[in-house]
């Protein structure tokens, strides 16, 4: 492959076709990660392509369009508290405000980019034109349990959740821990507990909807002092954006009776929303088409974790595949597993997906 790093940081590599002016079929994941991960999350899509690509180059098998293999950078959003940095910059939907977003010992992503070699002014030119598009298909590992359960290798994603993530800041009163009767207090740690079980109260009532509470602290807290603030993040997502966005709007109206309750200040700052993601029926199809013929019972399920797979959505056709996970479906930590004959199952899958690409080209 024509191979480069752009201006965002995304890997990229190119098999070209004779035919300058076809269109391009993308394959493609994230290479980040978050802390105390696995080995499989990202990677294991952008190694699957990888060895597709080199047995069509070693075959000497040329195709009636291009292959782009895309290695995206900054999927995750922990480290800025905004993901798809390097999916959205291809897919031509970047909002160069992401440029001011910082980390927590604020360093601007727009100086991160410049740090590691990257050039912020160059991120417009990356997107690609519909128009050129064949499709984008995806791999990943499934992060859950459910292919293990159905004693399955791979899966055909439906649709992939939408997202809602805000941070929120609680301001009370800070006081001696032995001397502040309990009435009296304005506790923002105890707000903030109340805060964590609502969401998990609000959200385990609609079916096909999850709130997590990720990040919860105390800044200099002190064993023997009333919390005077706390931090926390909230993230709820779901597999229809309706269902998804009346979670959110009710767990903010209890966030705010539990501020007034406890007379403590809330600020909520929403840094990420993106929609409920429909997978293509025309790659569901292909994808299931490819299982069946490699003796595999198809079986369709939806993505509960965000993907770059969304930023293409009305940018061309997207196809996700999923490759069981094990350990219970563990996946976001050490202990997250992918068997080597998976893996190669879902390599042979997709390669069949791409040379019978053919007629749609």
């Amino acid at each position: 492959m024509q191979a480069e790093i752009d201006a965002v940081g995304n890997v990229v590599g190119r098999y070209s076709c004779a035919d300058v002016g076809a269109k391009t079929l993308v394959l493609a994941s994230h290479y980040d990660t978050v802390r105390n991960a696995g080995r499989y999350d990202g990677r294991l899509g952008i190694l699957a392509g990888l060895i597709v690509i080199e047995h069509l180059a070693r075959s000497d098998a040329r195709l009636p369009f291009h292959v782009e293999l895309i290695a995206f950078s900054e999927e995750e959003g922990v480290r800025f508290g905004t993901g798809y940095i390097g999916s959205s910059a291809v897919a031509g939907r970047f909002d160069r405000r992401m440029l001011e977003q910082c980390d927590a010992s604020g360093i601007l992503v727009g100086d991160m980019i410049r740090y590691a070699g990257g050039d912020p002014a160059g991120i417009p030119k990356l997107a690609r034109q519909p128009r050129n598009l064949l499709g984008y298909i995806e791999v990943h590992i499934e992060q859950g349990p459910v292919l293990l359960a159905e004693n399955l290798p791979v899966g055909i994603v439906t649709a992939i959740a939408g997202c809602v993530r805000r941070l929120v800041t609680i301001g009370g009163v800070a006081g001696h821990a032995g001397t502040v009767p309990m009435a009296q207090r304005h506790d923002a740690a105890a707000a903030a507990a109340e805060i964590v079980l609502a969401v998990e109260r609000r959200c385990a009532q609609t079916p096909g909807v999850v709130g997590t509470v990720g990040r919860l602290a105390v800044p200099d807290g002190v064993i023997n002092v009333i919390p005077g603030r706390c931090e926390l993040s909230l993230d709820i997502r779901g597999d229809e954006t309706a269902k998804r966005d009346a979670a959110v709007d009710d767990a903010a109206a209890e966030i705010e009776r539990i501020a007034k309750r406890r007379s403590v200040t809330i600020e909520s700052v929403e840094i990420q929303r993106t929609p409920t993601v429909a997978c293509s029926p025309q790659m569901q199809k292909r994808l299931a088409e490819a299982v069946t013929r490699a003796g595999i019972r198809p079986h369709r399920l939806p993505s509960g974790a965000g993907h770059d797979a969304v930023m293409f959505d009305g940018v061309t056709e997207i196809g996700m595949l999923f490759v069981r996970c094990g350990n219970g479906g563990i996946s976001h930590s050490p202990l997250e597993t992918v068997t080597a004959n998976d893996a190669n199952v879902a390599a042979c899958i997709l390669l069949d997906v791409i040379v019978n690409f053919a007629d749609l080209a």
